[in-house]
């Protein structure tokens, strides 16, 4: 018997080696957090090999950039349904914003968010995967808000200027909410970003 069976560990091919490995990378990260988790943690997780998780993706820190854009992938959809649904730009934004928000502490999404922001002076290379996943956002908050313009709802303003600083605010918040810091939920942070928005988009007239 090889020594990895020996130890209940069953050295496989993966047959989805993208997503089985994400899925238990963002397992990982929700219960160590992104720092602590290891190839060896991960390799367990899928029954491969600790080589085989590194053929696959080169390093730690491509896990984890892929792990983040997997979890962003994720709401392409909520964010296509709110642009398609009609109706009040304003009305739309609070759902806009909850999707932007964590859901609470150590929400593992945003947990990859700081770390990834925070390796990104070691990685640089991490930098431009993390402007493409901003862009997303960036592009879908201003195509809501030129609805609502298109719509007599907002006074004539910079919209992607108003993108840029909403998201400024939204990334505070969220990084305050997923380390816990007391007082910062997301309820408030909701509250906080539509009364922003409220003043600075104002109303035509």
């Amino acid at each position: 018997m090889a020594r990895g069976q020996a130890r209940g560990t069953v050295r496989r091919r993966l047959e989805r080696p993208r997503e089985q490995v994400l899925e238990a990378a963002m397992e990982a990260i929700a219960e160590y957090g992104p720092a602590e988790m290891t190839m060896a943690e991960l390799a367990r997780r899928v029954g491969t090999s600790g080589g085989h998780v590194l053929y696959y993706f080169g390093s730690k820190d491509r896990i984890l950039l892929e792990t983040l854009r997997w979890s962003e992938e994720k709401h392409v959809p909520g964010r296509a349904a709110l642009l398609a649904a009609g109706g009040s730009a304003m009305d739309r934004l609070p759902a806009f914003v909850e999707l932007y928000l964590p859901e609470g502490a150590a929400d593992p999404r945003w947990l990859l968010w700081v770390h990834v922001w925070g390796r990104t002076l070691a990685a640089p290379e991490l930098r431009d995967t993390q402007a493409e996943l901003d862009l997303a956002w960036h592009r879908d908050l201003v195509a809501l808000l030129e609805q609502g313009a298109r719509g007599g709802e907002f006074a004539p303003a910079d919209l992607p200027g108003f993108s840029v600083r909403l998201r400024a605010m939204l990334d505070g918040f969220s990084t305050q909410i997923v380390i816990g810091v007391p007082g910062v939920t997301r309820e408030g942070s909701l509250a906080h970003a539509m009364d922003y928005a409220r003043q600075a988009l104002g109303r035509p007239g």
